[in-house]
Formats: C-alpha cells, sequence, structure tokens
C-alpha cells in the first residue's frame, strides 16, 4: 500500500493511550509511543497502526503474516 492510497495520520506521544501491534514488526506500540494510523481509501476499515519507521521502510521488508 502506497501512501497516495491511504491517508497517513500521525498520532503525538500524548494522543496514544491504547496498545496496537505494528502489522509492519508484529511489536506492541504501547501507549505514550508516537506513532502513524494508516487509513486506506478504498476501505477504510482496514485502518492499522504502524510504528513510523516500519511505515517508512515497508517496501523492503517481509510480511509478518499478521
Amino acid at each position: 500500500m502506497g501512501a497516495g492510497t491511504a491517508q497517513v495520520r500521525r498520532i503525538q506521544p500524548y494522543q496514544a493511550d491504547k496498545t496496537y501491534i505494528c502489522p509492519g514488526c508484529n511489536q506492541e506500540i504501547r501507549p505514550g509511543t508516537g506513532h502513524l494510523v494508516i487509513v486506506p481509501v478504498s476501505d477504510p476499515g482496514g485502518r492499522r497502526h504502524w510504528h513510523s519507521p516500519c511505515w517508512e521502510h515497508r517496501a523492503r521488508r517481509r510480511p509478518t503474516g499478521r
């Protein structure tokens, strides 16, 4: 998924109040950690929370299976 086909929202650390699993590395995004929310234009229900570096390097990473 490229940035042109998705809306990218930056979540500031003070806004992050839940734990999520990053689909890029399959690791937790802990509360208080700034990260990105990616919302596919064609599938708004497919919204995912990503670590910023994982999203930036997604083309070089293999899928984690999640």
